[in-house]
């Protein structure tokens, strides 16, 4: 729950550093100021104060201090910014200060943006979008969640809300005023074609790639026999000694999993035990299991194995390795000719492989859905397809009232406090 507690943290990266961002905001942010260094600037434009101890008045440090004026700022209360010298003890001297103010805290994970969600500053979606900028290591996650973050995904919901609002309005004037004669003899289509058609705009969004393949990194997992240079190429590709490499068959006994980014692209290559039916070792048998599974559920499959012996799948790219010492040269013109030794064809493959990650991943100018939003999108198409398929007026008017209660909790007019729990908490202290 929001308090009225003025709350403060630390917003800029721990110190020491160049600069130390502290920000308060609450009903007593003036107060505190005022207290720390005897007068409130003018707001919105930047002032140097000396900062002084409210109880020995020695000074803290000189300061350039900012103030907003709430209910126009980032969490709709009264703020302010205290950048200070960013030397552990000063930051520990002013946190120190602040804390002895009446009411002030210290903020807890993501109270910032909680209160700025409280304030109508952003909607849920926009404070995922943010959460997932600040943890953005790609350029391909920093673009998604920028869309996220700046609305376009909340500006796309509020339209299909208003137009549920529109179907619910013919749906209760038919409820109401039908055996008056004053009801348009055209809502009857109206309301079913128009819950059709926002149904399908709703089916195309959940038709698009997860969000999460963008942020965990889509699988890239070398498969083939034992020896086929797996190892050796994983190393290759990632640009360190990740896996061992030996000439002794099966020296791989389970998954070694490699986060990298390539061409703005996470991805998650994936080095697993040598294919082979002979094994009568236990602890291989458990490791080529594994390797089965883990092909099943790969994005892309690097196989290094005979030509057309690699598993059925979608995306399986076939490579010829070793082809310094043209081990594969039987492979056809198709396969990827790489030399994990001689460094030729991995970049060109590491190219191939991002770009075929792409096509799998939502476009870079568009926002991506989560598995919370991708809930209540399923549930808001479920309830739009059976006002489609009924005649009877009430189950209209009771799917559309569901419909309209999932596009809520999607924004987060509609919540609970377990659920700004989980999604806040993931914040750092300080956003």
């Amino acid at each position: 729950m929001i308090s009225d507690d003025t709350i403060f943290a630390l917003s800029s990266g721990a110190p020491p550093a160049a600069i130390a961002i502290m920000r308060i905001s609450g009903p007593a942010a003036f107060d505190i100021l005022l207290g720390l260094s005897g007068r409130v600037p003018t707001p919105r434009r930047a002032s140097v104060c000396s900062l002084r101890s409210p109880e020995t008045q020695e000074i803290l440090d000189e300061a350039l201090v900012l103030v907003f004026p709430g209910p126009d700022t980032a969490t709709g209360e009264d703020l302010v910014e205290l950048h200070l010298h960013g030397g552990r003890a000063v930051v520990r001297a002013v946190e120190n200060a602040i804390a002895s103010f009446p009411g002030a805290r210290r903020a807890e994970a993501g109270e910032f943006t909680r209160r700025a969600f409280a304030s109508a500053r952003m909607d849920l979606n926009e404070a995922e979008g943010l959460a997932d900028l600040l943890a953005a290591e790609t350029e391909w996650q920093r673009r998604a969640a920028a869309k996220m973050f700046g609305g376009a995904f909340s500006t796309a919901i509020d339209e299909y809300r208003q137009e549920v609002l529109r179907l619910s309005a013919f749906t209760e004037a038919e409820l109401d005023f039908s055996d008056e004669g004053d009801v348009d003899a055209q809502n009857n289509s109206d309301v079913i074609n128009g819950s059709a058609e926002l149904r399908q705009k709703i089916s195309l969004l959940l038709a698009s790639p997860p969000a999460e393949k963008l942020k965990d990194g889509l699988r890239v997992v070398l498969a083939g026999p034992p020896n086929s240079g797996k190892s050796t190429l994983l190393n290759a590709l990632v640009g360190r000694d990740a896996a061992i490499v030996s000439d002794i068959a099966g020296t791989t006994r389970d998954m070694i999993e490699v986060p990298v980014a390539v061409e703005g692209v996470a991805l998650v290559f994936t080095d697993t035990a040598g294919l082979r039916d002979d094994s009568a070792d236990v602890i291989e048998r458990i490791g080529i299991d594994r390797s089965h599974a883990a092909m099943a559920q790969a994005d892309i499959v690097l196989w290094l194995g005979p030509e057309g012996e690699g598993p059925s799948h979608a995306n399986l790219i076939e490579i010829a390795a070793k082809c310094d010492i043209m081990v594969n040269d039987e492979k056809s013109a198709d396969a990827m000719k790489v030399s994990a030794q001689t460094g030729a064809g991995t970049a060109e493959l590491l190219h191939i492989v991002a770009a075929r990650a792409k096509t799998l991943l939502p476009p870079p100018d568009q926002f991506a859905i989560n598995a919370r939003q991708r809930t209540y999108l399923e549930d808001a198409a479920i309830a739009l397809s059976a006002c489609s398929d009924s005649t009877d007026w009430l189950i209209i008017a009771e799917n559309l009232r569901q419909a309209r209660l999932a596009l809520d909790a999607l924004t987060g007019r509609a919540h609970t406090e377990d659920l700004l729990d989980n999604i806040f908490g993931k914040f750092c202290v300080g956003k």
